[in-house]
């Protein structure tokens, strides 16, 4: 899902666009135990309640395609009968009204997801008549073809308030609070099926972390049966270990800073687009290629990529670059320049040294404190 397509299944999740029909929900404690459940007409709920289910259904959806949001496509052996698709499916048709298929769908999650504390799982239904958009992107309401069903899972912390002092307006004088029991954005969610090219894709899944980093491989494996995609920080982690191994000795500055430029020239080129821009092994290597990169350690490429990455791997450009400023560090010095100024930076030998050089081009603050340049005063100058 794009993000244009993710926001457009958001705007349903307000009073104004609101077609839910059903929700329902399994309070569970630290010990796995079902505590208690709820099951009822969406539109039925207080207007105050529907809001703070809303608070928690949006944020399932929110978040960076590609690091909080990852879209998943399901193995056709899980499309079988008795295979985790063939079992969503099945949930999402009863609309939430059969009792088994909840139970077991609960069931499923307590037993794989791992948590520390009591949580509330929350899944609605939802039944979107897609309007038609012409050439310009306008919508028309009286032009659908295609109704997109779905269901919206999410699993929220629910957590002991904080200790404190309150005011007793009754009796007119502050008292300690009393503790209760509230419910938290959520951890973890899917969107199921997905809503690619504003269609229902029932062989795609959105799913939704709170850290990218702790995406719950095993929880994902046995609830949706789908692979997961290296996490943000480890798809970093990967770029940067695959150009180091594949320079080698020749990993210095310059080629680094004109990788790091080229990087950039083609996210730009790529930013209106809908889609996240991707890496494949060919896209790398090309911008290897023309960032100076010998021919000598190009015809190494191919295997470190296999053996760092995966032949059939791709990276996401956003998890891999720092679009927001380029980085150099020492053990006692960090630098951080404008991305689009890296051109202030150089090598050089001074005095038999390796120098890391930087043009003072205009002011300079030196902690909050306007400096010359030069670093010398005027009386040095005409001395």
């Amino acid at each position: 899902m794009t993000k244009q397509e993710i926001a457009e299944i958001k705007k349903l999740l307000t009073p104004k666009k609101c077609s839910i029909t059903r929700i329902c929900g399994c309070y569970v404690d630290g010990e796995k135990n079902k505590k208690t459940e709820l099951k009822q007409a969406f539109l039925a709920l207080p207007e105050e309640e529907m809001f703070k289910y809303f608070e928690i259904l949006r944020k399932t959806l929110s978040g960076t395609v590609g690091k909080n949001l990852m879209n998943l496509e399901f193995p056709l052996a899980s499309e079988e009968t008795g295979g985790t698709q063939d079992f969503l499916l099945r949930l999402r048709d009863s609309k939430l009204k059969d009792d088994i298929l909840l139970e077991d769908f609960y069931d499923r999650i307590i037993d794989n997801y791992e948590y520390v504390g009591n949580y509330l799982i929350l899944v609605v239904h939802d039944i979107y008549d897609v309007p038609g958009r012409t050439l310009d992107g306008l919508e028309m309401e009286d032009a659908s073809d295609e109704v997109y069903e779905y269901i919206l899972t999410c699993i929220c912390p629910v957590e002991l308030s904080k200790p404190g002092l309150s005011y007793d307006a009754a009796e007119n004088t502050f008292r300690n609070r009393i503790r209760d029991w509230v419910v938290g954005l959520p951890d973890t969610g899917f969107l199921f099926p997905a809503f690619n090219d504003r269609s229902s894709d029932i062989h795609s899944t959105l799913y939704y972390s709170k850290d990218p980093e702790e995406l719950k491989d095993g929880f994902v494996d046995h609830l949706l049966g789908c692979p997961l995609p290296l996490s943000a920080g480890n798809q970093k982690e990967t770029f940067q270990t695959l150009v180091e191994e594949t320079l080698g000795s020749d990993c210095v500055i310059e080629t680094v800073k004109n990788i790091h430029d080229k990087l950039n020239e083609m996210a730009e080129e790529h930013k209106d687009e809908p889609q996240p821009f991707l890496l494949d092994k060919s896209e790398m290597k090309t911008i290897l290629a023309g960032s100076g990169v010998s021919n000598d350690r190009l015809e190494q490429f191919d295997r470190h990529y296999d053996e760092t990455a995966g032949e059939s791997t791709s990276l996401m450009a956003s998890n891999v670059m720092n679009t927001r400023t380029f980085e150099v560090k020492t053990p006692d010095v960090v630098i951080r320049v404008n991305p689009e100024r890296t051109d202030l930076i150089e090598t050089k030998m001074i005095d038999g040294r390796q120098c890391l050089v930087i043009e003072l081009d205009g002011s300079v603050v030196v902690n909050g404190i306007n400096v010359r340049a030069g670093g010398t005063s005027e009386d040095e100058e005409d001395e």
